[in-house]
């Protein structure tokens, strides 16, 4: 069966751990779901009013996570690593629910979720998957941070710089196909965050759940985790894997190249309102194996996180 068919996992997959920013302890479970069905959260802990879908327009909050809320406001937080494991391995349907309103942060990456998904499988459909065609070259930026996207013949395209004073952080940049590299490296980068900012952070109320089992930890020249970087390029890593996560909140596949420089949640989804605003922006195009040379899944991945 076509591997350009809508796809959903062979059985129901679950997880259990605390939430980054509540501290709370939190089950997640990944169930099958039919063709077209899209990815839902469903807040089992609440009996009314409890799907919550992660799209664009429905993300409430972009400070240290990604949160989307439905209209009774009914919140899923931290969703970003949970959905840029969800792209990474094509899942197009799936139904998650959840007893909370924070996906657990597991080791701050995405590569737990990937593994478990991986160890049950997929089913494919005989439904065509729907990719997102940008048309045009669309930008978004605040001062020195931009984002921008420009149209691509057959994959996205992600490069992303960072810009950071502190010296073990510095200046880093990466460049990927989404669609055809070995994202071994993207997907197993974790979160991390600079030892000074911890204490205005849990200020705020967040990082509640935050220890050096599930993010990296700066200070001055030095790396508190004692086992180090999972690899040479790992905080850029992570924020393209948040940027992937946050560029599945569109509910499809893209097709693009993107350019990002100094950019986060915020600055992804306000670029995702503006690429939608206007139609002439996109094409949502329902893809025949015919029409496509490769497809639109990352082999490379599945092998060598499998």
């Amino acid at each position: 069966m076509s591997y350009l068919t809508q796809k959903t996992i062979k059985s129901e997959v679950s997880f259990n751990g605390i939430a980054l920013h509540s501290g709370v302890n939190v089950n997640v479970s990944i169930k099958p779901a039919e063709p077209n069905f899209g990815i839902v959260f469903k807040r089992v802990d609440l009996n009314n009013n409890n799907l919550v879908y992660p799209n664009f327009m429905n993300v409430t909050n972009t400070s240290l996570n990604t949160t989307v809320a439905n209209e009774f406001g009914v919140k899923i937080s931290t969703i970003e690593h949970l959905m840029g494991a969800l792209f990474g391995l094509g899942i197009d349907n799936a139904l998650i629910e959840i007893d909370n309103e924070e996906v657990p942060i597991l080791d701050g990456s995405a590569k737990i979720f990937i593994e478990k998904i991986l160890s049950v499988g997929f089913q494919t459909s005989n439904f065509p998957i729907k990719i997102i065609k940008i048309n045009k070259e669309i930008e978004y930026s605040e001062g020195e941070r931009f984002i921008s996207i420009k149209p691509c013949t057959l994959n996205l395209e992600i490069k992303f710089e960072l810009k950071y004073r502190n010296k073990i952080i510095g200046s880093q940049s990466n460049s990927i196909k989404v669609y055809e590299d070995d994202l071994k490296d993207i997907f197993n980068s974790r979160t991390y965050c600079l030892y000074e900012d911890i204490e205005m952070i849990k200020k705020s109320g967040l990082a509640k759940g935050g220890s050096l089992d599930n993010a990296i930890v700066v200070k001055g020249e030095e790396i508190l985790n004692p086992e180090g970087l999972r690899n040479k390029k790992e905080f850029v890593n992570h924020k393209i894997l948040d940027c992937i996560g946050d560029l599945y909140t569109s509910g499809y596949r893209i097709i693009g190249s993107i350019n990002c420089s100094q950019g986060g949640h915020y600055l992804t989804n306000q670029f995702l309102r503006k690429v939608f605003q206007n139609k002439e922006n996109f094409s949502i195009i329902e893809i025949k194996e015919k029409n496509l040379p490769h497809n639109l899944i990352n082999r490379n991945l599945l092998r060598s996180i499998a």
